[in-house]
């Protein structure tokens, strides 16, 4: 596990992800990071994917479409 602090810059607050955290998400500085909300309330740091970004992007269509039958199911 590695432990970062949530610092305020302006009237943002920013986490510093280390070269550590990079490399084992192999991404760089200037790369795009999705954020994924999970179940419990945890968050998902994971590195931008054409085609997660098309899942996704696919996804909400879907669910827009059928907003009343998802609420309906749920």
């Amino acid at each position: 596990m590695i432990e970062t602090r949530i610092r305020k810059v302006g009237n943002s607050a920013v986490m510093t992800l280390t070269s550590e955290m990079l490399a084992m998400m192999d991404v760089k500085p200037g790369d795009t990071l999705f954020v994924v909300r999970g179940d419990d309330g945890s968050l998902k740091l994971m590195p931008h994917a054409p085609n997660v970004a098309a899942a996704l992007e696919a996804a909400e269509i879907v669910m827009d479409e059928n907003r009343d039958l998802l609420q309906a199911l749920a």
